[in-house]
């Protein structure tokens, strides 16, 4: 192996390598994306509290089991096997001839959905319960609970987590080969058989892979310290709240020393 052999790989084949990635950004953004609303709603029903009694108790156990079983498949399950299942066994069970990149999106949404409601499920849980009888006490239902008072506390304690299922998506979309998706890990393969460099490709494969990740983790830790907001805030007459920076704290403790 040689330096100058790796640049002319990545030279020669460098428009297979920008596809293949910009197939797998592509699938995992979107993965995650719907897979994320997917982990929401189901998280969100399956806290919901059961009534006491009546239909509504059999029907939302009912939902619970078939949510739980979606859940547990997906997560017990390996996504090479499930891409498998699903894009070959549709044609043979519904009648249904998939759209390779339709299928791979199809396939990361729902099992990135599976992991995702188990993370929203106990983002959930670990909300005190004081602030569910407060809700509750100022005469808000279950809903508005969740959506005015719970769900915005649990997408930032969980989005470290969601950030973390989006750089698994960009590593395993590299699976749907087995269905023929032309993702990076597909292309590697294809220019790796035309020059028989394996190890010189792959080499080049894996730092894309690097890049990638590396910078979607950035970006999130970004999007973290955004929504922390500023550390430091001073209470107005009007019940406002206004951002104060912490130089301007010190100056101000200062003044009032004086």
């Amino acid at each position: 192996m040689t330096w100058g052999l790796i640049l002319d790989i990545f030279k020669t084949y460098w428009p297979m390598f920008l596809r293949g990635a910009g197939m797998t950004l592509f699938i995992s953004v979107i993965g995650t994306v719907v897979g994320t609303i997917i982990g929401l709603l189901i998280g969100t029903i399956r806290t919901i509290p059961t009534p006491d009694r009546g239909p509504n108790k059999i029907l939302l156990k009912l939902v619970n089991y078939i949510l739980t079983a979606y859940v547990e498949f997906f997560r017990g399950t390996p996504m090479i096997v499930q891409a498998s299942v699903i894009y070959y066994g549709a044609p043979l069970f519904l009648g249904i001839d998939m759209d390779r990149i339709f299928a791979a999106l199809f396939i990361v949404s729902i099992n990135t959905g599976a992991y995702i409601a188990e993370i929203v499920r106990g983002g959930i849980i670990s909300v005190d319960k004081g602030q569910f009888e407060a809700a509750h006490a100022i005469g808000m239902n279950h809903v508005k609970t969740m959506l005015h008072v719970v769900l915005p506390q649990v997408i930032r304690n969980i989005l470290p987590a969601v950030g973390n299922e989006f750089v698994v998506n960009i590593k395993d979309t590299s699976v749907l080969n087995v269905i023929s998706v032309t993702e990076l890990f597909f292309q590697s393969k294809s220019i790796a058989g035309n020059n028989f460099r394996y190890f010189e490709t792959y080499f080049i494969t894996s730092i894309i892979y690097l890049i990638m990740t590396i910078t979607v983790t950035r970006i999130l830790r970004i999007l973290e310290r955004k929504l922390d907001g500023p550390d430091n805030f001073t209470v107005i007459p009007g019940n406002q709240m206004q951002v104060q920076k912490p130089e301007d704290a010190v100056k101000r403790r200062d003044a009032l020393k004086q």
